[in-house]
């Protein structure tokens, strides 16, 4: 069976509980548990074109979450002066399916079906989408992610289907390069 766990168990396992060697957290320290796939699901999101497109920060937070900063600016407004939902999709798809890939880590995951709900226009400044695991343990898995703007309100809010994929995490260079291994 492949390698996959929910919170609060280790997503690498207790054999690999160390980390992959040369991977290192905050002052130089071995990373242990799954911090080393969290770092390496990271580098694969900041490797992905699209980004170039969309700059961004992911950080996955822990076991079935994940959090993602980026700036609204004019350049991505419609032409009734606010963020097209392009934005919305984006942020709220990425946030969710880091979230839920974060507790695979052997396969890429692939969104099967994503719902959206606008609730406020978004305008130009920062924004961050909160990512979060709800259900799912074998091949499909359920996450939602909401989009807050800087003044802390609630702007959108999505809920996707995750289906995990034949796709190698380590196939993929922006993982493979951070490091990490499977369990």
């Amino acid at each position: 069976m492949s390698p996959i766990a929910t919170p609060p168990e280790s997503v690498m396992g207790p054999e690999s509980a160390a980390g992959p060697e040369g991977v290192e957290g905050p002052e130089n320290t071995p990373l242990s548990g799954a911090e080393p796939h969290y770092r390496a699901l990271e580098s694969l999101y900041a490797s992905a074109p699209i980004n170039l497109l969309f700059p961004s920060r992911l950080r996955v937070t822990g076991p079935g979450t994940a959090r993602i900063e980026f700036e609204v600016d004019s350049r991505i407004y419609h032409a009734a002066g606010a963020a097209h939902g392009t934005i919305y999709f984006k942020m709220l798809d990425d946030g969710a399916f880091y979230a839920a890939n974060s507790l695979v880590s052997d396969r890429f995951l692939l969104t099967t079906a994503f719902n959206l709900l606008f609730t406020k226009p978004l305008k130009a400044g920062p924004i961050i989408a909160e990512g979060r695991w709800l259900s799912g343990k074998r091949r499909v898995y359920v996450a939602e992610a909401r989009l807050v703007d800087g003044e802390g309100e609630e702007v959108g809010r999505g809920t996707g289907t995750f289906m995990r994929s034949t796709i190698s995490l380590t196939s993929l260079p922006g993982y493979a390069e951070a490091g990490a291994s499977p369990a």
